[in-house]
């Protein structure tokens, strides 16, 4: 099959604003958790946009949805395509929704030519990638690779205390009929259109993005502990202040952390203080740091160092740094990137190699498969906002590049990565 499938701009835009009205916020942006009722939600519309074009849902023990246009060989590795529908708390309109709309605007289009594929097409929807309510993220495409145990992700708490677990169950139950696949399947190949999150595309110019890989990421956990004291009565001498020794380790860390090159990301965050009340030292701080490079040496060694800095100025208090995340940076098969780039420039679209400084779910599946992202500008480079926008030309245009590569994939009588 060589002819181009014509995606429908205006059924993508349409159904991507229609998405984002749940879990809308008055200031325009999406609140969506993962797992939650707005997830839910999102799952009914998006699979009966789906039934409609004759796809067929599904889902796993991890909350993935599945999506399938059944192809002439169903026992050849499927073809995957899409992203995510959770979104940060006070998150937009395309981070991760973009790309489930337009791989269903790919397949819905390549069904609409009537010929059956070599292979199944699935639009999936992975678990958590945000990592907002339940920590770390990318959680079901890390189940789905076998890069973490189903049994540890079930067991992660939001701040409510409700385990992964539980909330699986409870999405679960709401889909009764909802066909179960095993975790983890033979895949052909994984492509992924998101918005770049950044002001790369945007100062260039430039349409698509051809994502050359992902630069690596460690997070941790660390935990300051103190002893608690009377603000009017406890002598500095004899405190034990933790949140004293935080700002010890923040100054520390960005002195030497932050500092190491222009291409470090070193982030402090999520900061939680006990009994963080105005007279009385505190006894504990919590925090997490967020490291990220594209020079996995580099990474490794800023990792080391940081609990080094941790327990050279936590005393007279006590620290633990706990590693959460360790993904080195990776590259995107050579293949796939080169047909991005051969259709951008046939359907007359501008495009550049770049690198994500974010991470994508699709980083998991390189390990499994050929995989390749495509990324659209956003403007200003803003992301994790409300006032995230992507212009709906652009949408249209990376859909457009998805669609076409999907195609050549779809009728190939081998994948080769």
């Amino acid at each position: 099959m060589t002819s181009q499938p014509l995606i429908d701009a205006d059924r993508l835009w349409t159904r991507l604003m229609a998405l984002a009205e749940i879990g809308a916020t008055p200031a325009g942006g999406v609140n969506r958790q993962a797992l939650g009722d707005g997830e839910i939600a999102a799952w009914r519309r998006v699979i009966d946009w789906a039934g409609e074009a004759g796809l067929t849902p599904s889902t796993d023990a991890a909350a993935n949805l599945f999506l399938t246009l059944a192809g002439r060989d169903r026992t050849a590795p499927p073809l995957l395509l899409g992203s995510h529908l959770d979104s940060q708390p006070t998150g937009g309109k395309f981070d991760g929704a973009a790309g489930v709309m337009a791989a269903l605007e790919a397949v819905v289009s390549l069904a609409g030519q009537g010929e059956k594929p070599m292979r199944d097409l699935i639009v999936v929807a992975w678990m958590n990638e945000e990592g907002s309510r339940f920590a770390p993220g990318m959680m079901g495409s890390e189940a789905f690779t076998g890069e973490r145990g189903l049994d540890a992700i079930r067991a992660a708490r939001d701040a409510d205390g409700i385990s992964v677990g539980e909330a699986l169950d409870r999405l679960h139950a709401a889909f009764p009929d909802l066909p179960h696949r095993s975790l983890g399947f033979a895949v052909g190949a994984y492509l992924e259109l998101h918005i770049e999150q950044g002001p790369v595309l945007e100062a260039a110019d430039c349409t698509i993005g051809v994502v050359s890989g992902i630069q690596g990421k460690k997070t941790f956990q660390v935990v300051v502990e103190g002893s608690e004291g009377h603000a009017g009565t406890l002598a500095q001498s004899e405190r034990r202040d933790a949140l004293a020794a935080f700002a010890r380790m923040a100054s520390a860390l960005h002195a030497e952390i932050g500092t190491i090159d222009a291409d470090i990301k070193f982030t402090i965050g999520r900061v939680a203080v006990v009994p963080n009340a105005p007279s009385v030292v505190a006894s504990r701080v919590s925090f997490s740091i967020d490291l990220r490079h594209p020079d996995n040496a580099v990474l490794d060694a800023a990792g080391a160092r940081i609990k080094t800095l941790c327990q050279e100025t936590a005393p007279p208090c006590s620290v633990t740094v706990t590693p959460l995340v360790d993904a080195p940076s990776n590259v995107f098969d050579p293949r796939l990137r080169a047909s991005i780039a051969k259709v951008a420039r046939e359907q007359g679209h501008s495009a550049m190699a770049i690198l994500s400084a974010a991470g994508h779910d699709a980083r998991h599946l390189a390990k499994v498969c050929p995989a390749a992202m495509i990324f659209i500008p956003c403007r200003d480079g803003a992301s994790h906002v409300e006032h995230e926008w992507a212009e709906p030309d652009h949408v249209a245009a990376g859909a457009a590049v998805l669609a076409q590569v999907l195609c050549e994939l779809a009728f190939a009588p081998a994948i080769e990565g």
